[in-house]
């Protein structure tokens, strides 16, 4: 955003249905009609609109997801462990569980390369 205080003004005129559109983007995405109209002109054209309660929400549940994750994997190496002190753990069920964990943290760079990519695009673009 530009720095300095706004003291121009522009009116415009809307239809019911465009008016209807950015009362509906204004409750979606949380954010003033007046900043929708100024980010809508202002910004590159290649720019779009986040939807940030959307955004939010996935963000939580794959925060959740991971949560979930871990404590799977911390049961199973407890579990491991248990079958280990008795001697009784396969060889074939350790290299499964490290394929499977190898997987794991690979897709969980990847989820962070995402999540960092998004973070910066959305620093780089706010209304």
């Amino acid at each position: 955003m530009e720095t300095g205080k706004r003291i121009k003004k522009i009116d415009a005129r809307f239809t019911e249905a465009e008016y209807a559109i950015i009362q509906d983007l204004e409750k979606t995405l949380g954010v003033r009609k007046t900043d929708l109209v100024r980010s809508g002109i202002l910004k590159d054209a290649h720019v779009t609109t986040v939807n940030a309660k959307a955004l939010v929400g996935f963000l939580d549940s794959i925060s959740a997801e991971l949560g979930r994750c871990g404590n799977n994997i911390n049961q199973l190496a407890k579990h491991a462990n248990i079958l280990n002190k008795r001697n009784i753990l396969s060889p074939a069920i350790i290299g499964h569980f490290n394929l499977l964990f190898e997987q794991y943290l690979s897709n969980q760079k990847k989820l962070e390369a995402a999540l960092r990519k998004i973070i910066r695009s959305l620093g780089n673009n706010q209304l």
